[in-house]
């Protein structure tokens, strides 16, 4: 239960208190946990969505991009903004788009980024409440963190220490390719929509892995949140077109 709650901490601003500090081990145990945070986020929306009919095409996409962002407490808004930054301000040198990253003012690239992909996302969320698509709710936020424990276990970890430090050392790998067979498998219920999501998220994710791969050597918490705001994007994009 500790890792589950420890991912439900760190992926949610929900009022979570852990029973003291976790170990390395229970850090990354909870990465296994993140594909179920998602669904969850994704349910939570899709509820609210119903709560939500008949209002104001408009005011009901704000109302559900506000709360989406709400319960992740901007964290993966914030790993987006570092990786725009530095992708642009490293000038293709690893060592300076990694110091970059660690700064925590934004430049106007950051925000400029940060602006398009909210209203990207607004946009598909106008689109997707007019044609009664709910589903996309569910399926974006529950890929795109579905995607992390993939990245872990493919993507070198490139900056020393720290909490994405003991994830890559201690997620179980041999536990990996059995959940995300069992998530693939609960996605292509979704029918058509759901095989569209899926090769959507995987498409960006073998983009984006690239990059890190050739600026960075791997990845970093910054470029894995990235990753999960630009999947959720395409996703709504997608289903919304």
């Amino acid at each position: 239960m500790q890792p589950l709650l420890i991912a439900l901490q760190f992926l949610t601003c929900l009022p979570i208190r852990l029973a003291g500090m976790p170990s390395a081990e229970q850090l990354g145990r909870s990465l296994l946990w993140y594909p179920l945070v998602g669904l969850l986020v994704g349910l939570a929306l899709f509820g609210l969505n119903r709560v939500l009919a008949g209002s104001p095409p408009l005011l009901h996409a704000a109302l559900l991009l506000t709360t989406w962002v709400a319960l992740s407490g901007g964290l993966h808004l914030d790993g987006l903004a570092d990786s725009a930054d530095a992708w642009l301000g490293g000038l293709g040198d690893r060592a300076r788009t990694l110091l970059i990253m660690k700064d925590p003012r934004s430049g106007p690239l950051a925000v400029v980024v940060l602006v398009l992909v909210l209203v990207l996302k607004f946009a598909a969320l106008v689109a997707l409440v007019e044609q009664g698509h709910a589903l996309a709710l569910v399926l974006a936020p529950w890929l795109a963190r579905g995607l992390l424990p993939l990245l872990w276990l493919t993507t070198p970890y490139v900056r020393a220490g720290g909490l994405g430090q003991a994830l890559a050392d201690h997620l179980p790998r041999d536990r990996v390719p059995a959940l995300l067979a069992g998530w693939a498998v609960l996605v292509l219920l979704g029918g058509a929509a759901g095989w569209l999501a899926l090769l959507l998220a995987l498409a960006v994710f073998a983009g984006l892995r690239r990059m890190m791969l050739a600026r960075l050597g791997g990845t970093t918490g910054d470029t894995a949140g990235a990753l999960v705001e630009l999947v959720e994007s395409a996703v709504l994009v997608g289903l919304a077109l």
